[in-house]
């Protein structure tokens, strides 16, 4: 089963999961970063058939089959302290990383909207550490779109002592990650999206955007095209 269908098969939920999805746990209704018929729709949500012990937290149900489901309202809460956090950097210090193909457009799209800096693709080591490397980057924070395929980021950025966000798969080892975003990160359509949200509350945060403003960009611009 490839990734696209795990996540149509995954997004089915009942009408009472959906509702409760929308209230707190003392029952008052939550006002989402977006429309939770968005979320489900891009499957954020959708996670693995394995789970960490760490992961566990931010899991909302596992189906019969053993996909493990996030809590959507657990991912938006995070994209929120996430977004707080990554405000408080100066935009050109704030470094966005993806190995997967998936994530290269989004991560991308993020940094020129946020004006930071992204590094797609194999990730050269050094780049944190030795500053008499051409591509050495003076990064004051790294957010990266997978723990598990971005580790050569993640452990350079441990060593010189670079705080580490990271979207959280299920299956994510969270070693050195100071800030997990549980979330689907192996999807196309899910990768745009969150990539959008964050980039959005980022400006937000910033006073750069009003409290509802929103990107200039659409999230079909932070997606990977499929060829034809």
């Amino acid at each position: 089963m490839s990734e696209e269908e795990k996540q149509e098969k995954g997004s089915e939920l009942t009408e009472q999961e959906k509702q409760e999805l929308q209230k707190s746990e003392k029952g008052t209704i939550i006002e989402l970063l977006v429309p939770l018929e968005t979320y489900l729709s891009s499957g954020v949500h959708i996670g693995t058939h394995t789970c960490t012990k760490y992961m566990e937290r931010f899991v909302y149900r596992v189906r019969p089959e053993g996909l493990y489901v996030l809590d959507i309202r657990k991912i938006d809460e995070r994209l929120r302290i996430a977004a707080k956090f990554l405000s408080r950097f100066p935009p050109e210090s704030i470094v966005a990383v993806a190995s997967r193909p998936y994530a290269y457009v989004p991560v991308q799209k993020f940094a020129e909207v946020t004006r930071s800096r992204a590094v797609v693709g194999r990730f050269i080591p050094g780049t944190f550490s030795n500053p008499y490397l051409p591509n050495y980057i003076e990064a004051e924070v790294l957010l990266v779109s997978d723990p598990r395929t971005d580790l050569q980021a993640i452990s350079e950025a441990a060593k010189v002592g670079i705080p580490v966000v990271a979207f959280s798969d299920t299956d994510a080892k969270i070693d050195y990650v100071d800030l997990v975003i549980p979330a689907n990160n192996k999807g196309r359509k899910s990768l745009a999206l969150l990539y959008w949200i964050l980039a959005r509350q980022v400006l937000r945060e910033r006073k750069e955007l009003p409290p509802d403003g929103d990107l200039p960009v659409s999230v079909e611009e932070f997606e990977v095209k499929l060829s034809k």
